[in-house]
């Protein structure tokens, strides 16, 4: 995975250009369910195999071969990626944004083994990576170090169609990721990029004036949920919805 590290960017976050190829992206995006989207204001998403309980537990279920063979094969795959993870990957949220659309700066948390892996389908968006503000250890009930303010670390990591970034280390557990909500991303070049140089089409990006024009974008969030129950459909009560990138 050394060939894939972004190299401006937090430790440890890797980019594979066109990890799955044009025909697996057409029979993915064919293969998900239309009955089962969520809608929130800002997207809409559903939960493979299902939504965390109120208590972050996961009801242990198969991933859908639609899923496993040209995603989830191919992840085993790459040396390193998972291990150490309770049960490899048990868990994807796909999530649909609209040109426009986006999510707000947010954390994976601890619900999750502290590895993700993010599978883009039909077009290409830039996520925003910033790194968080620290607590002061010596100021009582501190949220954060008031000295570092406007301080903040931000990187530009831009997702194309059919690409994996995966976020483990210091990238999962101190920096927020989020996606503006805009229906052109702008300024994209070498020295505004992190994964610049990891790119399929960089020719495309520069034939544009380093502007990217937004199509309807859909995203596959791989992780590992740590809580598994076997205790069935008991459990279900209020459930998580989960976020996304």
């Amino acid at each position: 995975m050394d060939a894939y590290l972004i190299p401006d960017a937090p430790s440890s976050m890797y980019y594979i250009s066109n990890f799955i190829t044009a025909e697996d992206e057409d029979f993915i995006l064919r293969s998900i369910p239309p009955n089962r989207w969520v809608s929130l204001s800002r997207r809409r998403l559903q939960a493979v195999p299902s939504r965390l309980t109120a208590n972050n537990t996961l009801l242990p279920s198969p991933l859908p071969a639609w899923l496993e063979k040209p995603v989830v094969e191919r992840l085993k795959s790459l040396n390193g990626i998972f291990v150490g993870a309770p049960h490899g990957i048990n868990h994807c949220l796909i999530n649909e944004y609209l040109p426009g659309q986006g999510i707000m700066p947010h954390e994976d948390g601890g619900a999750y083994h502290p590895v993700v892996a993010t599978v883009s389908l039909g077009g290409s968006i830039v996520l925003e990576v910033t790194q968080k503000r620290t607590a002061d250890p010596e100021t009582p009930g501190a949220v954060e170090d008031q000295s570092t303010r406007g301080e903040k670390k931000t990187w530009r990591i831009l997702q194309e169609p059919r690409s994996l970034l995966v976020t483990c280390g210091s990238a999962y557990n101190d920096t927020l990721h989020g996606i503006a909500e805009v229906v052109e991303d702008v300024d994209l070049s070498e020295q505004t990029v992190a994964n610049w140089s990891l790119l399929g089409d960089k020719d495309t990006i520069i034939a544009h004036g380093g502007r990217n024009e937004r199509p309807t974008r859909t995203s596959l969030t791989l992780r590992d949920v740590k809580k598994v129950s076997g205790l069935g459909s008991k459990l279900f009560g209020k459930t998580k919805i989960g976020t996304g990138r």
